[in-house]
């Protein structure tokens, strides 16, 4: 019941963010050097041509009258027309949608798989100087890594060496789910290899700060197993910082896809979103960064959630101290 008192807040602080991001997100797209009539059009056209086409798709309207429009029309689903395919973005990012966002689970279920296990691991073996060496060490190169660097080593490896998948060619999951997963694994990889660098550095911290808490130690004196206390003790209290990661990890692999679907050629999000920005695709810009913008938004609303049920003080923290 504590959360429910500092819930209407937090929406309310959502939305406020979404409404700076959208007037940020249309500035920045109407920000973008060059002009859409000359790009489709070409240098040679006419003026006459260049104001017809102005026109036709309202840019002819004052800054202020084109946002409120724009954003009125976002708010009931309706991100117009692509300029460049004159199709409704609306269908176009719906059928591009379900790629990136499989992309990015992918990638998010590799980061908890691998990247949790491994910092609770060496978060249990802090005493041992090697394995914490080796663990920091390792965790900052994931982290240190560009994806095109690392996506580009993947493409040239599995290119010429058989290691049983393959690259650059994808299959929609739509079609056949199994062959689609396959060929979503390494791309998932490379995107995942930073946020799992990252997530087992975040455990393992937690971990460390967990053990030396006064209940492990009534824990140990009671002679429960080691596993037992892993379990039932540390990882709870140890996952709400992860927890708190995760939305940041989210954005990040959304974000991330721009890059890791141009090197492994995947028809989704990021990939339409660098050709819109090659084309001046005003509309399709602006929504595809405002969809990624209330994704990130709503993902760090549901930590703060779950955050508040794994840690009942954190919603009392949140509510106030009248709480």
């Amino acid at each position: 019941m504590r959360i429910l008192r500092w819930l209407p807040g937090r929406l309310f602080s959502a939305v406020i963010v979404l409404l700076g991001a959208s007037l940020l997100i249309f500035a920045a797209g109407r920000s973008l050097p060059g002009d859409y009539a000359n790009t489709v059009l070409g240098p040679l056209s006419s003026e006459e041509a260049r104001v017809e086409l102005r026109e036709s798709f309202g840019f002819d309207r004052s800054l202020p009258e084109q946002y409120v429009l724009w954003l009125r029309n976002a708010l009931e689903g309706d991100f117009g027309l692509s300029l460049a395919s004159q199709r409704p973005v609306r269908e176009e990012i719906a059928s591009r949608l379900p790629i990136t966002a499989l992309l990015a689970a992918m990638g998010m279920v590799l980061t908890i798989a691998i990247g949790v296990p491994l910092g609770v691991y060496a978060g249990c073996h802090v005493a041992d100087g090697r394995r914490s060496a080796a663990t920091r060490i390792v965790s900052t190169i994931g982290i240190s890594l560009p994806e095109f660097v690392v996506g580009s080593v993947v493409v040239f490896l599995f290119s010429h060496f058989d290691f049983g998948l393959t690259v650059g060619t994808f299959v929609s999951p739509a079609e056949d789910f199994g062959a689609g997963i396959v060929s979503l694994l390494l791309p998932a990889l490379v995107m995942a290899i930073p946020c799992i660098a990252a997530t087992a550095r975040a455990t393992r911290n937690a971990v460390i700060d967990v053990l030396v808490e006064p209940h492990i130690a009534a824990a140990i004196a009671r002679g429960e197993t080691p596993g037992f206390i892993i379990r039932h003790h540390v990882l709870r209290n140890a996952l709400i910082p992860v927890l708190t990661l995760t939305a940041i990890i989210m954005a990040y692999l959304l974000g991330g896809a721009i890059i890791v679907e141009r090197v492994f050629n995947v028809p989704g999000l990021g990939s339409y979103l660098v050709l819109a920005l090659g084309r001046r695709d005003y509309p399709v810009i602006q929504a595809v960064v405002l969809l990624t913008t209330a994704i990130f938004v709503l993902m760090s609303l549901l930590v703060d959630i779950l955050t508040g049920i794994i840690d009942p003080r954190v919603a009392v923290t949140k509510a106030g101290p009248g709480a």
